[in-house]
């Protein structure tokens, strides 16, 4: 596809792609629906917090290594197609590295209903004490992203 074009050229192309992508997703995210998670009465709605940023990095790392060692462009879209049904179609997190890159953290969070939740948000969050998120986005029943800096 870009075969006119130097080495370093089309790799900067190849990798402002989904960068550009993932700030369009966040954008995005701005039309979801409004949720919150607050304390009430000075009791915190959220009881345990686990970091979520390293769980999911060692998988995506192993995807793309075995795209590395593909031999043949149709084999590697072959390939790339199942990992992407596998992933879209099992819905359990949005994990995107990518956030990263725009400065967003993952999280496990336990409710006061021991639920378990998937937050991405830009703060570091450390303790559950009076926790509060009064403007989060929804994207599923367990996902959710904090808009607020």
């Amino acid at each position: 596809m870009f075969s006119n074009l130097p080495n370093y050229a089309s790799y900067t192309i190849y990798f402002a792609i989904p960068v550009l992508l993932t700030f369009l997703s966040l954008l995005l995210s701005r039309k979801l629906i409004d949720d919150s998670i607050e304390a009430e009465n000075g009791v915190s709605a959220i009881t345990e917090i686990e970091q979520a940023n390293n769980a999911y990095l060692p998988s995506y790392l192993g995807y793309f290594f075995v795209a590395l060692s593909v031999p043949y462009c149709d084999t590697l879209i072959f390939v790339f197609a199942i990992l992407f049904l596998f992933t879209f179609l099992s819905q359990t997190l949005y994990f995107n590295p990518l956030f990263l890159i725009f400065g967003y953290q993952f999280y496990y969070l336990k409710t006061a209903t021991n639920t378990k939740i998937f937050l991405i948000t830009r703060k570091t969050i450390k303790d559950p004490i009076k926790l509060n998120f009064p403007k989060l986005k929804r994207i599923n029943d367990f996902t959710f992203i904090d808009r607020e800096k």
